[in-house]
Order: C-alpha cells, then sequence, then structure tokens
C-alpha cells in the first residue's frame, strides 16, 4: 500500500492502525525476533522514517500491539470462566481457571511471544512516554484480570488473585520461549529420543505449572 502524506488528526490515527495491523500479520507468519522495521515498513507502503514518525521504535509498535492482545485476552478470560459456578468446590473451580487460563492464552499465539519477549526486547528502546501508556494499559488489565480470578476463587483474596495471574503471565511467557525452540533444538530432539523427557509442550507444562503455582497460593483450608 502507498500512502499519501497524513495532513490530520484522523489520517495520522488511520496510519497508526495500518502500521499495527501490518505488524500483527507479520507476527503470524515469525517470531518476535524476526520481525524488523525494514521490513515493516516495506510491507505498510511507508519509509523507516515515516513509520518512526508514528512510533519511537519497532519496540514501539509491538508494545503497543502487545497491550492491544492483552486486553482482548481478558475478555477472552472472561467469558470463558462466565458461568463458572460459585457452588463447585474450591478445587473444581481452581482446575476450570487453570484450563481456561492455558486455553485462552494457547489460542493467542502472537500475545504468547510478545509476553516471552516483553522485558528483555520490547520494553527497551522506547520513550518514557511509550512505556508510560502502556504500563498505564497493562495496569488496566491487571486489575480486570484480579477480578475475574477473585470472582471464580474468592477464597484468594484480591491480593492472592493478583499474585497468581501476575506469576502465571510470566510462567506463560517462558513456557511459551522453551515450547517453540529454534530449528537446531528441534532437530536435537528428533536426533536423540532420550531429550523427550526434557521436551516442553506448551499446554501440559504451562498447566502443571499454573496447578502448583494455584494450589500453593491458596488458604490450606481451602486447596484441597
Amino acid at each position: 500500500m502507498n500512502f499519501k502524506r497524513a495532513r490530520n488528526p484522523e489520517q495520522r490515527a488511520e496510519r497508526r492502525r495500518a502500521i499495527l495491523r501490518t505488524a500483527a500479520a507479520m507476527l503470524t507468519e515469525m517470531p518476535v525476533a524476526d520481525v524488523s522495521l525494514n521490513e515493516l515498513s516495506r510491507r505498510v507502503g511507508l519509509a523507516k522514517s515515516n513509520v518512526l514518525n508514528y512510533f519511537d521504535s519497532r519496540e514501539a509498535v509491538l508494545l503497543e500491539l502487545s497491550g492491544s492482545e492483552l486486553t482482548a485476552w481478558v475478555q477472552d478470560l472472561s467469558a470463558a470462566l462466565s458461568e463458572v459456578s460459585p457452588q463447585l468446590p474450591s478445587a473444581e473451580r481452581g482446575e476450570l481457571l487453570i484450563t481456561a487460563v492455558v486455553g485462552t492464552l494457547g489460542k493467542r499465539p502472537v500475545l504468547c511471544d510478545l509476553i516471552s519477549a516483553q522485558a528483555a526486547v520490547l520494553e527497551r528502546n522506547i520513550t518514557t512516554e511509550t512505556a508510560l501508556a502502556f504500563k498505564r494499559s497493562a495496569a488496566v488489565a491487571y486489575q480486570e484480570m484480579i477480578a475475574v480470578v477473585a470472582g471464580v476463587l474468592p477464597e484468594l483474596g484480591r491480593e492472592g488473585a493478583g499474585r497468581f495471574i501476575a506469576t502465571a503471565t510470566l510462567l506463560a511467557g517462558a513456557v511459551w520461549t522453551h515450547s517453540h525452540p529454534v530449528p537446531a533444538i528441534l532437530a536435537a530432539y528428533e536426533a536423540d529420543p532420550a531429550l523427550e523427557a526434557i521436551r516442553m509442550n506448551f499446554e501440559p507444562s504451562l498447566t502443571d505449572g499454573l496447578r502448583t503455582l494455584l494450589y500453593g497460593a491458596m488458604p490450606r483450608d481451602q486447596g484441597r
């Protein structure tokens, strides 16, 4: 696509949306590490210098995408848990929560990849203004996630729900990275079947990790 010069706020907003849409499409084809500003600029039909008129950097584009994906995931999680009965035993509600977290994250590979790269990649090479916008958006999403988790498991309380969801998100990013290794590691697994014992698969590994995390956070008389 080739854009004419943006001359008003609406046109500038559309340029930003086009850049974000293009970056999102690229992330369905390649990991975060392979998304370059040169290729993004080429696909969106703007010079690299023009893309930088709308975003501080490649990282700023991806960080804004991460915020949008996080907001959408919270909605997914809330919908998945909307019919959980408070009359069920806490252990059963806990399992439903874990299943919903893992299932909804598994359907958002772009979000998982962005989470895995957030601290080490996305939060570098950005301005304070960009950082503030992202962290404020993330804080809103975090409070909404706490409300969802505490709604399913009031036994945790808001503080416990907050600890659970914050650590669960970090865990999801780590598990995603290790369960989607580079080609050389995949080849090593295929070459030596004995290595299967240390191979990580996203959904079962995250389920096990969240189960340990959740029941460690539950009051001792409620986690059974």
